[in-house]
């Protein structure tokens, strides 16, 4: 038997999913928003975590409703202790920004509390509206 067909467990750090699709990211919809210069922040927020923190991109979350949206997902560690991802509306401004990568970097779902603005523009997931 060769070890080489026994892959090692990933653990996942948490992983910020950005909407870009037909609302988020629009800036017809939110003008006043620097969509590319959020996406941008994030993507070096990612890179100079070393690790902690990945960034995706996506087409469309479906919440259109409150867009600008970010699901924060929880890293490995995270989803052990029994986290579920946690969707944020409303991600418009460098405040959000901030806090979302503040709690991205402190562990994210399961491992940190989410700051109390953030605990305000929490949405339910679309599947969890039916």
């Amino acid at each position: 038997m060769t070890t080489s067909a026994i892959r090692p467990f990933r653990t996942r750090p948490c992983t910020l999913v950005v909407c870009r699709g037909c609302c988020c990211g629009d800036a017809r919809k939110h003008p006043g928003t620097d969509h590319d210069g959020q996406l941008t922040r994030l993507r070096e927020a990612a890179a100079a975590s070393r690790g902690r923190i990945e960034v995706r991109t996506t087409d469309c979350l479906g919440p259109c409703g409150q867009a600008n949206v970010i699901v924060v997902q929880p890293s490995t560690e995270g989803r052990r202790r029994g986290a579920r991802a946690a969707w944020i509306g409303w991600a418009l401004d460098d405040d959000a920004l901030d806090d979302i990568v503040a709690w991205a970097l402190a562990g994210g779902p399961g491992l940190s509390e989410p700051p109390a603005t953030l605990l305000l523009q929490t949405i339910p997931a679309p599947a969890a509206r039916r």
